[in-house]
Formats: C-alpha cells, sequence, structure tokens
C-alpha cells in the first residue's frame, strides 16, 4: 500500500526532530523539498524501506548519523565556482579590503574547502592573505576534515583551471597544488592563516567581528524563517561597511536584514553594510 504524503511529511518532521534532539544538528528550518529528496537518496543508498527506519538507526548508531548526515547537508563545491564573482571580488572588493590593517574573513558553511582555497589563493595573490584570517565554518565535522586536509580528486583540475583562469588568476594555477595519486594536495601554507570550526547558521550564535562574510549556495537550502536567522548573525557580524556575498541565486530582496545593507555588486550578490 502507497504511503499517504502526509504521512512521509510526518515521518521527516520526526526524523529532524530526533536529529536534533540526539545530536544539537537542527535541520527543522531547512526547505523541506530539497530535505525530502536528499533522504530519498539516503533511503536509496542504505536500502531502507522508510524513513522511519532511518530514524531508528540513527537513534542507535552514530556512525550511520555521520553517513546520512552527508546527505543532509549536501557536502558537494568546486574551486572558484562562478568564476565572474571571483573576478568582481578581485577587482571591486580586494581594492577595499587593502585599505585595513588586518582583515577577518567568514567562510559559512565551507564544505568540503574548495571555497577556503578559492578565497585564499585570491588574496594571496593580492597582498593580503598575510593580513588576513580566514574563519572556515560547518556543521559537517566530516566536511571540516576534508577541508583541512586540502586534498581533492584530480579529476577537477581542468575545471578547477579554467574557473581560475577566468577569474583573473595571476599564476598558474599548479604552483599551488602536487598532484598525486589522482589527488591535488594544495600547499599547506594556504591554511596557515585559516581556522577551521564547527558551526551551526541554525543554533549558533556570532563568534567574531568581520570584513567580510562569504556564505554562497548555502541560503537556497533554509526555509524563510533561517535565512533570516542566518543573514542576522551576518549582518551582527560585519563591521561598519563589511562586505556580504551570497551565491547567484541569492538575495537579500525580501528578507528582513534587506535594509541594513546597499547593494555593490549586483550580478554578483555582493553586499555592503550600511
Amino acid at each position: 500500500m502507497l504511503e499517504k504524503p502526509d504521512d512521509h511529511s510526518l515521518e521527516v518532521k520526526l526524523l529532524l526532530e530526533a536529529i536534533y534532539e540526539k545530536y544539537n544538528y537542527d535541520f527543522r528550518e531547512y526547505a523541506m523539498t530539497s530535505v525530502k529528496r536528499r533522504l530519498t537518496s539516503a533511503l536509496s543508498r542504505f536500502s531502507l524501506p522508510s524513513i522511519s527506519a532511518i530514524q531508528e538507526k540513527i537513534l542507535h548508531d552514530q556512525t550511520f548519523f555521520l553517513q546520512v548526515l552527508q546527505y543532509l547537508t549536501v557536502p558537494t563545491s568546486e574551486m572558484f565556482r562562478d568564476p565572474n564573482f571571483y573576478l568582481a571580488f578581485r577587482e571591486k572588493v580586494v581594492p577595499q579590503l587593502a585599505t585595513y590593517p588586518s582583515l577577518k574573513l567568514w567562510i559559512a558553511g565551507c564544505s568540503t574547502g574548495e571555497e577556503v582555497y578559492s578565497y585564499a589563493i585570491l588574496l594571496k595573490e593580492e597582498g593580503l592573505f598575510e593580513r588576513t584570517m580566514i574563519y572556515a565554518t560547518d556543521i559537517n565535522p566530516v566536511s571540516l576534515q576534508k577541508a583541512e586536509e586540502g586534498i581533492f580528486l584530480g579529476d577537477k583540475v581542468r575545471e578547477f583551471t579554467s574557473n581560475y583562469q577566468k577569474s583573473g588568476g595571476k599564476s598558474s594555477f599548479s604552483d599551488y597544488f602536487t598532484a598525486s595519486d589522482r589527488h591535488l594536495l594544495f600547499d599547506k601554507n594556504l591554511r596557515k592563516n585559516v581556522v577551521f570550526a564547527d558551526h551551526s547558521l541554525a543554533t549558533d550564535s556570532v563568534f567574531s567581528e568581520v570584513q567580510v562574510v562569504s556564505c554562497r549556495n548555502v541560503l537556497i537550502y533554509f526555509n524563510r524563517d533561517l535565512q533570516n536567522r542566518a543573514l542576522d548573525l551576518f549582518r551582527d557580524s560585519l563591521t561598519h561597511k563589511g562586505f556580504l556575498c551570497l551565491g547567484s541565486k541569492e538575495t537579500l530582496k525580501f528578507s528582513r536584514c534587506e535594509a541594513g545593507f546597499d547593494q555593490f555588486s549586483g550580478p554578483e550578490k555582493i553586499y555592503r553594510r550600511n
């Protein structure tokens, strides 16, 4: 007998409540369409009959929960994703940042670290890396560990190189990594000014004052309430005239923070706190 859609939604709701109560990971305000799609993939992957079966298993098996977490947090990214954004950041934002004696940059939802190394390379080429502290945060401990290791699949090198070149790269992309055994190992010096830390936009608070917040392609997975909560955190973290960088499909329009920002580079979704 086919399961009713209402029953399915209830199972998902109960699962998210169980995850919050057991592990303190809060997905209750994530966009439900996206959550259901990811959980459907998890059902197929683990050959389980229902969402309730996932719930029962995660309550008794933390290792299994970490496996399910990989589906709920979508740990996917790429180096210099949306090259036009990085080109605009390089040409428009960097000259403003160069006026500061020291800088702090918060990358919220850093996933497996591709964005972290993209910023590190860009800032290094623009002469700002040595005076910049980068906070790279995510709720997924597996992703954070991968980000800190700085190892990526070698089959991405052509795509990464193309993005780097389109973003205004000033060197050869291969200068920043060593290719070995189908993997790319990025220069450890690129993470010497990086702090990797667990942080949830759903439950945690502001932890530092920064000049730049980059949260790109994360808000699209949140419902409106959680988007507003995250944007409040970003606004409260930013210094006066600090920069907020969002993903290409994200916007401040219709958010409760909209009036607190000016549009700095519209097509690239770069805003400046007023």
